[in-house]
């Protein structure tokens, strides 16, 4: 119950803080920002420094003291300013709460604030009607003059109501001073005075029992505090010996601790030098394949080249063959019944036709024109002279180097 009373306290004073006094701080020209979060916990130095700026702001010439570091200076300061308040603006404040310096202190702190912002309000209140009355002189205004008249009507009617009320209470006058005669006339009764006496200090003893319970309870709580307390000091004092102790002995196994962290610096170093060379090494190799990939593809169009070459080549020398035949045929014809003396003749000596081919010297294709060669035997010449042609690009493909991922 204790907790939710604090509680709800706690949100009276947030809201009461919010509402009236950060607002009548601004207003009252307060040179610092103020949030709920100062006052969570004991600000001495922000109350101490609120209750001198409204000193100065309610009396300018006003000494007080403004040393609040030591304990006794802020006993002296508080004490200083609840005096000055009591004296000259008549304010009663609690020095207890405003030395707590927390929400309770807020709270004594709204007191003077309030009595500045009432006179302030009041201030600005008869410059605006000293400013409307200026104004009225020279410029007449009805409709400002209408809320006047309904405050006067308003005010009309409960002075009606109010002398009504007060009318039917002095016709019983006259009944209550004879009951109030007869209560005063009438005589005390000792026993019942008595009874209520006993019964009031009763309840006083009744009181005064409560609270000694809740002192002898509060002593027996805080001997238990102060035994823990001792407690705590005692184990703290040991850890204290053992941790030095501790610190003090070099253990048995710190030699060897430091001579394999060293190693392992070492290790650590080499394989980051070797896990480097490894990525050095990785990024060659694939330099590498991508060469040889690219040379492979180089010789594969280079070979498909050639050997397009060398088909569009072979096809023209067919035809050039199926030529020469027909050409022969038609000889023997004519010459057909002089048989005698084409026997007599010496045979025609062959003759060669150096065919140029891509990637071969001095390579030559041997024909003859001669009738007595036939299409096959030219087509298989034709062959052979065309591997032979493909054996030497080959060689002289390997010399160069440009098979050396095939192979």
């Amino acid at each position: 119950f204790a907790d939710y009373t604090l509680y709800l306290f706690v949100i009276i004073c947030y809201h009461l803080f919010r509402a009236d006094f950060t607002e009548m701080m601004r207003a009252l020209g307060y040179p610092r920002l103020i949030s709920m979060e100062n006052f969570r916990t004991p600000n001495f130095p922000l109350v101490a420094e609120i209750l001198i700026w409204l000193v100065k702001r309610y009396e300018p010439q006003t000494d007080i003291p403004t040393d609040v570091d030591t304990e006794q200076d802020r006993v002296f300061f508080t004490k200083a300013v609840a005096q000055f308040m009591a004296t000259k603006a008549h304010i009663k404040l609690n020095t207890k709460k405003l030395y707590q310096a927390d929400g309770y202190a807020v709270k004594e702190l709204l007191k003077v604030t309030t009595v500045l912002y009432n006179a302030m309000k009041t201030k600005r209140m008869d410059t605006n009607n000293d400013v409307e009355e200026e104004g009225s002189k020279f410029k007449f205004d009805l409709g400002s003059k209408i809320s006047d008249l309904k405050t006067a009507r308003q005010l009309a009617s409960e002075i009606t109501s109010k002398g009504a009320t007060v009318f039917d209470l002095l016709g019983k006058e006259v009944d209550l001073r004879e009951m109030r005669t007869a209560a005063i006339a009438r005589p005390l009764e000792i026993n019942e005075t008595e009874k209520a006496l006993r019964a009031g200090i009763k309840e006083v003893l009744e009181q005064v029992q409560k609270t000694k319970d809740m002192l002898n309870n509060v002593a027996s709580d805080e001997a238990n505090l102060e035994a823990k307390i001792e407690k705590k000091k005692l184990e703290l004092e040991r850890s204290k010996k053992r941790l030095q102790t501790l610190q003090s002995v070099r253990p048995a196994f710190m030699d060897e601790y430091e001579k394999i962290e060293e190693d392992l610096q070492k290790q650590y170093q080499s394989y980051v030098e070797k896990f480097r060379n490894l990525c050095y090494l990785e990024q060659q190799l694939e330099d590498l394949h991508r060469m040889e990939q690219e040379r492979f593809e180089e010789t594969e169009n280079t070979l498909r080249l050639m050997q397009n070459k060398l088909k569009e080549e072979e096809k023209r020398l067919m035809k050039s063959s199926g030529k020469d035949d027909d050409s022969d045929m038609e000889m023997q014809e004519d010459e057909g019944s002089d048989s005698d003396m084409e026997d007599r003749r010496p045979l025609k000596p062959r003759l060669t036709r150096e065919l140029p081919i891509h990637g071969r010297v001095g390579g030559r294709v041997v024909g003859t024109m001669h009738g007595g060669d036939t299409e096959d035997e030219v087509r298989d010449q034709t062959a052979s002279n065309l591997t032979l042609a493909a054996q030497r690009c080959q060689r002289l493909l390997h010399q160069s180097g440009l098979l050396s991922f095939q192979s």
